[in-house]
């Protein structure tokens, strides 16, 4: 469990967060079931990539999966930029690999990542597939690292200078479509499973679900009870761009579409119960809603739902 995703032990009191399910009108989601979950993985490796959204997810999976394995049965590999979980006897893998921008760049470090500027081989996934090729199972996303002002693109044929600057919704869909191509190259559908999981939104803004307040996701205890709720923080612009890129792909990517369902968990995210790396300033202790962590999620917690929609889906 990542000190930043375990909300309890850094404090968090009310635990309603942990207990609510996704139903959708029309049908019911198949139960989650560990064992069953694994025999869909024997002799599979499962892997996510992406950020530390895609991250939780995959910690979220391996809690939900590690409790039926014996202990002399598991282990954990932690590899850096590649870590993995493996049930000797399920001869399985539940992987993560740090790619927060799918294509290569200079955040492709997965501690030292925090940059004054972002650079990227918009045409290159050539670092990060020579390690995702052999998964049998990929559960990719990338959303947040986007929005995060300009991005330098550096093309593989220019050796020296980050040649031109583009806006962050341009530069992702360079680097979807470089992530398209391989997909389209690369994947049989009978031989190897794609997903896609669409943006996870943020809850900075109170006043968008309860107008005149003012505030964000801090000493919120209960989920936005407003159906079709949309926040700010999930932009329609670049949802659509990933959905024309996807469409392209027909068969060979399923779409885990988990934005709508987590806009209305305002009640998810840790907050202040979380670890936090940097020395929090008095001013900042004085006034919690101005450090609260309203991007990552609390586990247990939403990510389950997600993985309940993986489970449901093969």
């Amino acid at each position: 469990m990542s000190d930043q995703l375990a909300c309890h032990k850094h404090g968090r009191s009310d635990l309603r967060y942990r207990y609510w399910r996704w139903q959708p009108h029309g049908c019911n989601l198949k139960r989650w079931n560990a064992t069953e979950m694994w025999e869909k993985l024997r002799g599979k490796r499962l892997m996510f990539v992406g950020d530390s959204l895609n991250r939780g997810q995959w910690i979220s999976m391996v809690c939900l999966l590690q409790s039926v394995i014996p202990a002399n049965k598991k282990s954990m590999t932690p590899n850096a930029q590649l870590t993995i979980f493996r049930a000797e006897e399920y001869n399985a893998t539940v992987e993560f690999l740090w790619a927060p921008l799918l294509v290569e760049s200079n955040s492709d470090d997965p501690v030292n990542h925090r940059l004054a500027e972002r650079i990227i081989r918009p045409d290159s996934v050539l670092k990060h597939s020579s390690q995702w090729e052999h998964a049998d199972i990929l559960v990719f996303n990338s959303y947040l690292w986007w929005r995060q002002g300009p991005v330098k693109l550096l093309w593989s044929s220019k050796e020296n200078g980050a040649c031109e600057k583009l806006d962050g919704l341009r530069a992702m869909e360079l680097a979807m479509g470089a992530w398209a191509d391989w997909v389209e190259t690369k994947v049989i559908p009978q031989k190897k499973r794609v997903f896609f999981v669409t943006m996870s939104p943020t809850h900075f803004w109170s006043q968008e679900w309860e107008p005149g307040s003012e505030g964000n996701c801090y000493n919120q205890m209960t989920p936005i009870n407003l159906e079709g709720y949309w926040g700010s923080g999930s932009d329609l612009p670049s949802m659509r761009m990933v959905d024309k890129v996807l469409s392209h792909l027909g068969s060979k990517v399923s779409v885990i579409n988990i934005t709508q369902l987590s806009e209305y968990r305002k009640d998810g995210h840790p907050s202040i119960y979380r670890k936090f790396w940097e020395t929090l300033s008095p001013q900042q202790l004085a006034n919690p809603a101005s450090y609260s962590d309203c991007i990552h999620w609390c586990l247990p917690g939403v990510p389950d739902v997600w993985n309940e929609l993986i489970f449901h889906s093969l």
